[in-house]
């Protein structure tokens, strides 16, 4: 799992992995990959699209006026994000930075490439305190101090709080009241902008009185006694974050093996809308509420919630839903999109999925997430972006941040629990022909066919590199086109098919056992209920079908000799039950003999069992005995049979998906 950037804290995990139903995913860097890229700005009631190549010219992007200067300069402060230092002759998109997110690298890189010299605006506007980013309130301020006693408070944060704080607007050159008429200006440009699926924050900035905050006042603290309202509206910026290569094709994947994918994000449910579409967890041809109003012209309102496929969920909505509005979405949409979205609200969505029965996944990578983390069924932290809480808490760690990874776990976990069953499916079935040697020889009152020297010889010795060889079985073709395994309902293996193979190996067992024991003078009938005499050492002239007298010594050899052959017979037996339990739906024709290691498993039991008849002195020291040729092949039409009957049973597991072989064989 490990190679695969799956970093499995929990052994269990894997198990669960196999078995998820749901996964409840974050956009940034796990959909997408996290290197983000100054687009569009929108400043002057303008919308301008920025160069986004690697090769772009210094100071290509710059415009003109008081708004971009402002804008730039917001972008600048209200920044966490720093170049590490000797990279002069790096060219600017390529630098290394330390500190912020990938949103403030971008930010810092695009400011520097329009407006030269960052470190000058900073060094001018000292900052003297801050309130970082939080998505509870999603917005950042930093106050900061010029050289001419000046005070400025910037801000910077989600497009809807901004707009909501602000009452007056930078407009060519010029403050001016912002009226509704402008808001909704400003609204349809972050309505196109989200369309492209781009992430888009809104700026600020306030000019502080340096009467009501003399100079020293403040320092970096989460609470600064500074106004919320009255702001001065500057202009959008929003960045592209192309999804991952690998992601729309794992999505897929998720859908033909029955897992739903949930985007959990905390961009614009807009933006959120259109990455959904580009990776597939909202397909081609689905609509919300949202888009049967639009197509019908009729309003939200008149719209049946049920006619729609997907969902886009705001977190001001799902704020207010209780727990039966919350299981009516999840039941009625099988596309969900949660946008803006706190961490509290993830564990509320993960809870909600939990109580409709599903097993879920979620990723996190922040310490808010830790609760949503530790609540899912498989908590899943970020190897990269995670912070250090996230990952103590999490089951599975992705090294790669990447959601396709998940996806591979998942195919992964499915593998290993497969194989797990196969290997039990494997071991169980040769129980059967070795305890009904013992209820024979109990209740019947035969010759024990089987002892326990044998019985060891096949779980110590035969057994046990086949059942070990299934473990690095390939998955079959059809291991992520099955629904989530129910942990409730599904049992590890079938009770009923491992009877039926199970006894078709006994009477492999038994046959061979009446055959010598015929080819020697014993009919079967005639064996019956002759224990008491046949182990008696007072019996030396014991007779068989044909009157000829067996002394107790001769008995027992042919005894020992029965019970090599009814060894032998569960080893040729145990040939077909091998290569059956390589696959569970498939045919072994579709599934392959490509597993080396089983292979040398078959080769590796008959050599053995051929080496512990053979060997001179072990019929002394373990009771086996020399076979004729012959009788290697009384078991082989039962092998055959085994083989052609489990065919048979996966030919019409195929054919007829659900009907009653299925119910009642499959495992």
């Amino acid at each position: 799992m490990a190679n695969k950037n799956c970093l499995v804290k929990n052994l269990e995990a894997v198990e669960t992995l196999g078995s998820t139903s749901t996964i409840c995913s974050d956009k940034t860097g796990t959909l997408t990959q996290n290197r983000m890229t100054v687009s569009h700005l929108w400043y002057d009631n303008k919308v301008v699209k920025c160069d986004t190549t690697e090769t772009q010219e210094l100071g290509k992007n710059r415009g003109r006026g008081s708004a971009f200067d402002a804008l730039t300069r917001i972008a600048i402060l209200c920044n966490r994000a720093e170049f590490k230092p000797r990279q002069q002759d790096v060219t600017i998109l390529k630098r290394e930075c330390t500190g912020g997110d990938a949103s403030e690298i971008a930010l810092l890189k695009f400011t520097e490439m329009t407006v030269s010299d960052i470190a000058d605006v900073r060094t001018k506007w000292t900052k003297i305190a801050e309130i970082p980013f939080s998505s509870s309130y999603k917005y950042q301020i930093s106050v900061h101090h010029s050289d001419m006693n000046e005070y400025l408070l910037v801000m910077k944060g989600a497009p809807e709080k901004i707009i909501e704080i602000c009452s007056t607007i930078l407009l060519n050159d010029k403050e001016v009241i912002f009226e509704d008429r402008i808001r909704n200006d400003v609204n349809r440009a972050l309505e196109k902008l989200c369309s492209y699926g781009e992430r888009v924050l809104g700026f600020c900035d306030y000019r502080l009185s340096s009467f009501q905050f003399p100079k020293g006042f403040g320092s970096y603290t989460d609470e600064i006694n500074v106004p919320l309202k009255g702001f001065r509206f500057v202009g959008l910026i929003s960045m592209i974050d192309p999804p991952r290569a690998a992601v729309p094709n794992a999505v897929a994947k998720c859908r033909s093996a029955g897992i739903k994918v949930v985007m959990v994000t905390g961009d614009h449910p807009v933006t959120a809308k259109t990455i959904a579409k580009s990776v597939g967890i909202i397909s081609r041809g689905s609509e919300t509420i949202e888009d049967i109003s639009k197509r019908l012209k009729i309003p939200i309102e008149q719209v049946n919630s049920k006619n729609a496929k997907a969902a886009v969920v705001h977190g001001n909505k799902l704020m207010e839903m209780d727990e039966d509005q919350l299981a009516e979405i999840i039941k009625n949409h099988s596309e969900i999109v949660f946008a803006r979205t706190s961490p509290q609200q993830k564990l509320m969505i993960v809870e909600g999925f939990q109580r409709q029965g599903q097993i879920v996944a979620v990723t996190g990578d922040g310490v808010n997430d830790s609760l949503a983390l530790k609540k899912a069924d498989i908590g899943v932290a970020m190897g990269i972006a995670g912070t250090h809480v996230s990952k103590l808490t999490a089951d599975l760690i992705l090294l790669d941040d990447n959601f396709a990874s998940i996806v591979v776990g998942v195919e992964e976990g499915r593998l290993i629990f497969d194989n797990l069953k196969k290997t039990i499916a494997y071991t169980l079935t040769s129980d059967i022909p070795e305890i009904t040697p013992f209820l024979a020889y109990i209740l019947l009152g035969l010759p024990l066919p089987l002892g326990t020297v044998t019985i060891l010889c096949i779980d110590l010795g035969t057994d046990m590199l086949p059942a070990i060889s299934l473990a690095y079985e390939e998955a079959e073709s059809d291991i992520m086109k099955r629904a989530p395994r129910d942990p409730i309902r599904d049992r590890l293996v079938n009770e009923l098919l491992i009877q039926q193979i199970g006894m078709i190996q006994a009477s492999a067992g038994f046959f061979t056992y009446f055959w010598i024991m015929a080819e020697n003078g014993f009919w079967p009938m005639d064996l019956f209920f002759l224990r008491i005499q046949w182990d008696s050492r007072a019996y030396n002239s014991l007779p068989d079908s044909y009157g000829q007298e067996w002394t107790y010594h001769d008995r027992k050899i042919l005894e020992y000799t029965c019970q090599t052959a009814f060894f032998v017979s569960i080893v040729i037996v145990q040939w077909a039950d091998l290569i059956i339990s390589k696959t569970r739906r498939n045919s072994i024709v579709q599934q392959g003999m490509s597993n080396w290691m089983l292979n040398f498993g078959l080769v590796f039991e008959t050599v053995l069992a051929w080496f512990i008849f053979y060997s001179p002195g072990l019929d002394k020291g373990l009771k086996m005995y020399g076979l004729r040729i012959s009788w290697w092949f009384c078991a082989l039409p039962f092998s055959i049979l085994i083989f052609v009957y489990d065919e048979l049973r996966r030919y019409l597991i195929r054919k007829y998906p659900g009907g009653v072989v299925e119910r009642e064989t499959y495992f």
